[in-house]
């Protein structure tokens, strides 16, 4: 069913969650009328209805903290509205990540540190030192540490969780050193999966 089939009248209003595109963490709630969904796919801004103020809003209009529109999806009832995002700042109007709260720490995050600290050189950054040395220093650490995870695994020597994110932390940077996303990495399974 096309999304704009859904309304039976052009007031009609749809609870719309939006989803962080990267974390898949909830953003917020709001709803939608038709003109509402229209405006988000023409100017890729979150655009919602306003029910106290009965008129259009888009998100971040008066902050700045947009949510940057991806995609969209209407459930299996034909009665909600999934809305994949990118938020420009926190969404909440309370300053916080989400108005369920503050972000999780998560691979995106860790991605999103890791970024920064490409852009932000830091001296005494070791990630700008793995950074710095490039594929072959990173990938002797991949080694290092999948090595040191395995190790432990078979000894049981209560460090599995240890090893594993330092592993995955040095993986983390090799893909960011190679201007690869953990959305690229998501892609690849998801073919598999097939």
């Amino acid at each position: 069913m096309n999304i704009n089939d859904v309304w039976k009248d052009e007031q009609m209003l749809i609870p719309s969650i939006i989803q962080d595109s990267n974390t898949k963490s909830v953003l917020m709630l709001g709803y939608m009328n038709k003109e509402s969904y229209q405006k988000t796919i023409d100017i890729n801004k979150v655009t919602f209805y306003s029910r106290s103020r009965q008129c259009l809003w888009t998100k971040g209009e008066t902050s700045g903290n947009f949510l940057n529109y991806i995609s969209s999806e209407i459930d299996c009832d034909n009665d909600t509205l999934l809305i994949q995002a990118i938020n420009n700042g926190p969404t909440c109007h309370l300053e916080k990540y989400s108005c369920f709260g503050d972000e999780v720490f998560s691979f995106y995050k860790l991605e999103t540190i890791i970024n920064k600290r490409k852009k932000q050189i830091k001296d005494d950054s070791y990630t700008n030192y793995l950074l710095n040395k490039g594929n072959k220093e990173i990938a002797k650490k991949i080694a290092e540490e999948a090595n040191e995870l395995a190790i432990s695994a078979v000894s049981n020597d209560g460090r599995i969780l240890e090893e594993a994110a330092d592993l995955m932390y040095h993986l983390q940077v090799l893909l960011v050193a190679n201007k690869l996303t953990l959305n690229n990495l998501e892609k690849v399974l998801s073919k598999r999966n097939k």
